[in-house]
């Protein structure tokens, strides 16, 4: 399992380190009541990404990563894509919740609000959604500010729906449409007390810099941390860019056009997953994937492999310190009064083969309310007998006062 769990962690990591924020807007069907009409988003910027701000997502990948691995089972993570449904949520926190969530994110909203907005624009490689969906409820308006927050810094759709099967079903396809189809169905149903739900879907596809041919593709045994062998296809090729920390050595192996690539950090004999984990850090993983050893040369396989990995994340989340946002000392007024993160669920899905990768990974949040439920309107049809009164407002007394038992003549 050892080259397997760290192929997975780090080859998301370095995807969706470069991941792009331009939003590919499906607009072949309606996802519920488009609100986009009413909003113009700012303009993409251009620049540097913050050296401190990359840093600082790098430390919340790796603390995701370390968060969510449990034992000997498979675990895969889309750590910006967390982070951008995090940070989206995040633009209407207040207070303690707020400063929580900056400490697990390493950044101010402010910083991490740039450093979406400067993200690169999508490649075609590498795509990135997010989406808004709210209530359709007279008696819930989720604040603008919020909205155009989203809409300026990660091109996010804005959407009104019943929060019903329907809204399931919405959600599912647009899921599904920014994921290559690689994930058909995300929700099994909606929280029948969320009124807002808040998703982020990245989606990859690349072909290898060099393909592997058949002949570089053969049998061999991959064995698990606890002894136990497996025969698995590996795919046999010679690289030039090898990778090495304290406890583990590595490679790098890129996809065609040299803007994405793959890494793997294989453990030394000896050091478990979760040791290696432990092990690193912002600047050691950073340094190592700035600055390899190129032009050298590298024996590598890499095992085919499709993983799909789905998880609830508010106990990691908790864990890494993000608390008050899911009770009821959670303060997001910034978008409405009494709301706080139900769930956080993700899903990813990678597939590494001779041609090259794909991974899709999907990020929602439900928010529920604590406060007291919308009311819905009343009714009162004076279709039977009924009392009747005229009233002083001033003093509230009735001036006159009766009783309708029939309207004939």
């Amino acid at each position: 399992m050892k080259l397997a769990r760290t192929v997975k962690s780090l080859a998301v990591w370095l995807i969706l380190g470069a991941l792009a924020l331009g939003c590919a807007a499906c607009t072949r069907a309606p996802y519920g009541t488009d609100l986009m009409l009413g909003f113009t988003p700012a303009k993409r910027e251009s620049g540097e990404l913050d050296p401190e701000s990359r840093k600082s997502a790098v430390g919340f990948a790796l603390d995701l990563i370390g968060a969510a691995h449990t034992g000997n089972e498979n675990t895969l993570v889309a750590p910006l894509s967390v982070l951008s449904a995090l940070a989206m949520t995040a633009n209407g926190a207040r207070g303690n919740t707020l400063d929580e969530m900056e400490a697990v994110f390493g950044m101010s909203i402010e910083k991490l609000n740039e450093y979406f907005r400067l993200y690169p624009e999508a490649s075609g490689q590498l795509n990135s959604a997010n989406a808004i969906w709210f209530r359709d409820s007279g008696g819930f308006d989720v604040k603008r500010e919020f909205l155009q927050l989203n809409a300026d810094n990660y091109g996010a759709g804005l959407y009104k729906s019943a929060f019903d099967d329907t809204t399931c079903d919405e959600i599912n396809r647009w899921v599904k449409d920014h994921t290559h189809g690689m994930i058909p169905k995300f929700l099994n149903a909606i929280d029948p007390d969320t009124l807002l739900f808040i998703v982020n879907a990245v989606a990859f596809d690349a072909k290898w810099e060099d393909p592997y041919t058949r002949e570089q593709v053969r049998e061999d045994e991959f064995t698990l941390e606890n002894g136990v062998s497996r025969k698995v296809d590996f795919m046999y090729s010679e690289e030039s860019v090898y990778l090495e920390c304290g406890n583990a050595t590595g490679f790098i192996k890129p996809y065609k056009g040299g803007r994405y690539a793959f890494a793997a950090l294989l453990p030394d004999k000896g050091v478990s997953i979760e040791e290696l984990l432990r092990s690193l850090d912002a600047d050691t993983l950073i340094s190592m994937l700035e600055d390899p050893k190129k032009g050298v040369e590298v024996n590598t396989s890499i095992p085919k492999f499709e993983i799909e990995f789905s998880c609830e994340l508010k106990d990691a989340l908790t864990a890494m310190g993000m608390k008050d946002a899911f009770g009821s000392s959670a303060d997001f007024s910034g978008i409405y009064p009494g709301l706080f993160i139900g769930s956080v669920t993700h899903t990813a899905k990678i597939l590494v083969d001779e041609h090259g990768t794909k991974a899709s990974a999907a990020t929602g949040i439900q928010m529920p309310t604590e406060a007291d439920p919308i009311a819905e309107p009343y009714e009162v049809y004076l279709d039977r007998p009924f009392v009747y009164m005229l009233i002083d407002c001033e003093t509230n007394l009735p001036f006159f006062i009766g009783t309708l038992m029939d309207v004939g003549e």
